[in-house]
């Protein structure tokens, strides 16, 4: 989720698209929030581990 965000960042800063800048900014937080929780030992969508 976090390299997806990465890609819709670049993408949307090189063509000029905002939505684009925005959801791959929102990816990258959700990613990290997963991967946080993940890294603490908490279950994540069912799952011990988030990769």
């Amino acid at each position: 989720m976090i390299i997806l965000g990465l890609i819709l960042l670049i993408i949307g800063f090189l063509l000029g698209f905002n939505i684009l800048w925005t959801i791959g900014i929102i990816l990258i937080v959700i990613g990290l929030i997963l991967w946080v929780l993940g890294a603490a030992g908490h279950a994540v969508g069912g799952r011990r581990h988030y990769w």
